[in-house]
């Protein structure tokens, strides 16, 4: 079956950083791990050393694994599911975000042998 990644970056509402982190952690994720066809959902922090200086807009970003024969649906289920009772929106989290689909384009290469 297609495997795909789903990025989302974000951020938190000035002052507010705590209510986010636990209503993403404890309730956002749950919630996308219900829709059919995603599979893992795990969270990141930017990290205080970056290549470049910066500024750097998103300072969470969540990843999500994907595995489904129409992507489409997955989107349809988000964009359906949104700011519902099956995926509240927390208003700790700005409105300003990014979430798109990637699909692999090479096979995984790793150091091991």
């Amino acid at each position: 079956m297609p495997k795909y990644l789903f990025f989302g970056f974000t951020n938190p509402v000035p002052g507010r950083e705590d209510e986010y982190n636990d209503w993403y952690t404890e309730t956002h994720l749950p919630d996308l791990l219900k829709v059919p066809g995603i599979v893992s959902a795990q969270r990141f922090k930017l990290a205080d050393h970056q290549r470049s200086p910066g500024p750097h807009p998103y300072k969470y970003l969540a990843v999500y694994e994907c595995e489904t024969d129409d992507v489409r649906s997955i989107v349809s289920e988000l964009k359906a599911r949104s700011g519902t009772s099956e995926m509240p929106i927390s208003s700790a989290m700005d409105t300003e975000r990014l979430m798109y689909f990637f699909e692999p384009i090479t096979d995984v290469k790793s150091t091991e042998a």
